[in-house]
């Protein structure tokens, strides 16, 4: 069988994957899943939740033998039922900082006797899944094929690390990782094939706004000239923003409970995780266009079966869109910015989600920052994500961009049609993958941050103070990828022959720094955040460990989406850190 072109996007409500050969169609796999508790379907859509410790005598029995731990909808079912065994939103860990995102701390409150998992053992175990799947029905490892991965835009280098790493041990040797707006272009334009130059002009600006179950992403692309041809450059991605509709699932949640405590019931711990679950349904079904006036809310109590002792009411329609449509998406200026609240000294360890839940104000900002006086708005915008599945949330972005517009006497952005809101990121996916083979356009691609190395000062030793650390522009906002760079600065060195980190750092908003630009860091007035350090080890056959060594430093930007930061020294010898600033493999 011929090496094909596959697609997943690991999403936080669904996971999918689609697949294509040289020249035929993109197609999605249909995959094998327990759907109820004695019958096993295949469908489009595998929903992202895992189900811990079923057992033999409970597991599943899928074409390609049997697990015990269940993942599909069979386990997306049983969050309302127990969710103290139950993992879902597992992908909004892999981006915590705060956490160690590999030990094993899910469910955060299980079932006694129930174990624990890691994040990057729930990514495997669907990777794992889509392996067995892909095995089943197309009789070849889906390792041995060319395998893109999509994350959000917003993922730091760790959670894309430990993306790979768990599609390393699912048997997925070597994955490409590309973020989820521009899976979701690659989709769009594959719809069209060469009709899609006809739909965007030279000097358009496309903004893809991305809203999926655990985070919101805003990219920028640019359609430009190159030699009288149109080409798309990726110009901007917005922050990391832990906000979705996770977050319209637990506001709802809350409500329902509510209503529930107004007739004197109580909700509590691993209840209020199943209402979630429920109200997760009632989103869904109240905000699609055929939707109904009230979804039934029935919540097995504590030691009950699910038919006998429920809690019983309802959310209608009108209460689901007061708070998806106003609370999240309200009309706000142009001029508006995320709210910053002051946050309790003391806090339950959970997923750090964004402050403020109106994305209407995120989106603001976002334009603010990376469009211009001359070109306020954007000339096109593209959905993507579950959340817009709906149209009452489209119509009230586009009725945002009508004000903005207004406002800034500026042309409304048209809508590009997207497409099916689904399976469009793994259809896009698979499609990056045939373009990188060089059968299709590609989006241009370069450094949307600006990235920044951390140089220690020489300082005396001081009673309670540290060494001042200074930023070193690595890689400015735009830098292409394929280029390198010599940074023109002197005195720096290398500790070699012990152990030392690295620190890094990234802006969105610092666009004028050019390559070696340095200046003193100071924590929260320089607008940098930081990324996670790098453990190192620098050895040297020249210089007795501990010694700081002379360096010359040199920064590339890969094709494959690698920043590259290398030292040389004047004796010959070369170190070498690698960070992720796109994808990796």
């Amino acid at each position: 069988m011929a090496r094909m072109f596959v697609g997943i996007d690991l999403g936080t409500t669904h996971t999918a994957l689609a697949f294509a050969g040289e020249t035929d169609a993109i197609a999605s796999l249909s995959i094998p899943q327990r759907v109820a508790r004695d019958l096993v379907e295949s469908r489009l859509l595998l929903p992202s939740v895992l189900r811990l410790d079923a057992g033999a005598a409970d597991g599943d029995t899928l074409p390609w033998g049997s697990v015990s731990d269940s993942v599909g909808e069979f386990a997306r079912q049983e969050l309302a039922v127990a969710p103290g065994r139950v993992v879902g939103s597992s992908k909004s860990w892999l981006v915590h900082r705060s956490a160690d995102r590999r030990s094993a701390l899910l469910p955060t409150a299980s079932d006694e006797g129930i174990r624990k998992v890691s994040p990057v053992d729930v990514a495997r175990a669907f990777f794992t899944h889509l392996a067995g799947a892909w095995q089943a029905a197309h009789g070849s490892a889906l390792g041995e094929q060319d395998v893109v991965v999509t994350v959000p835009a917003s993922f730091d280098a760790v959670a894309r690390e430990l993306t790979v790493e768990a599609a390393r041990e699912a048997g997925l040797s070597s994955i490409t990782l590309l973020e989820e707006p521009q899976a979701a272009f690659y989709a769009w334009m594959d719809s069209l094939g060469d009709k899609w130059r006809k739909e965007l002009r030279l000097g358009d600006r496309v903004l893809v706004i991305d809203v999926g179950g655990g985070t919101t992403d805003f990219s920028l692309l640019r359609v430009a000239d190159d030699g009288g041809n149109l080409v798309l450059e990726r110009v901007a991605v917005g922050d990391h923003l832990l906000l979705g509709g996770d977050n319209v699932d637990l506001a709802l949640a809350h409500v329902a409970r509510t209503k529930l405590e107004a007739l004197g019931k109580t909700v509590e711990g691993a209840q209020f995780s199943a209402l979630v679950a429920l109200a997760r349904s009632a989103k869904e079904a109240l905000l699609a266009d055929d939707a109904g006036d009230t979804f039934p809310i029935a919540l097995a109590t504590r030691g009950s079966k699910l038919f006998g002792g429920t809690l019983r009411t309802e959310l209608s329609r009108d209460e689901v869109h007061a708070i998806a449509v106003d609370g999240f998406f309200p009309m706000v200026d142009a001029s508006a910015r995320p709210q910053q609240r002051v946050r309790s000294g003391l806090a339950q360890l959970g997923l750090p989600y964004a402050s403020d839940s109106a994305i209407s104000r995120h989106l603001a900002a976002f334009l603010a920052a990376h469009t211009g006086a001359e070109a306020p708005m954007p000339s096109a915008v593209l959905f993507n994500g579950g959340v817009f599945k709906g149209s009452a949330l489209r119509a009230r972005v586009l009725e945002l961009f009508r004000a903005w517009s207004l406002a800034a006497g500026a042309p409304e952005p048209r809508v590009l049609p997207g497409e099916d809101l689904d399976l469009a990121v793994s259809r896009g996916a698979a499609a990056f993958a045939r373009a990188r083979a060089g059968r299709g356009m590609r989006i241009r691609g370069a450094t949307v941050l600006s990235y920044y190395v951390g140089i220690e000062s020489a300082w005396p030793a001081v009673p309670g103070m540290t060494a001042p650390i200074h930023a070193l522009c690595i890689a400015p906002q735009g830098m292409e990828e394929g280029v390198s760079t010599a940074l023109p600065t002197d005195s720096i060195g290398v500790v070699v022959g012990e152990a030392v980190q690295l620190r890094f750092f990234v802006s969105s908003s610092r666009k004028s720094d050019a390559v070696g630009a340095m200046f003193e860091h100071r924590e929260g007035k320089d607008d940098l955040v930081e990324l996670a350090p790098i453990q190192l080890h620098f050895a040297s056959t020249r210089a007795p460990a501990g010694e700081v060594v002379s360096v010359r430093l040199e920064s590339e930007v890969t094709e494959q989406g690698t920043l590259v930061l290398r030292a040389r020294t004047a004796n010959g010898e070369e170190f070498q850190v690698d960070l992720a600033v796109r994808d990796a493999s």
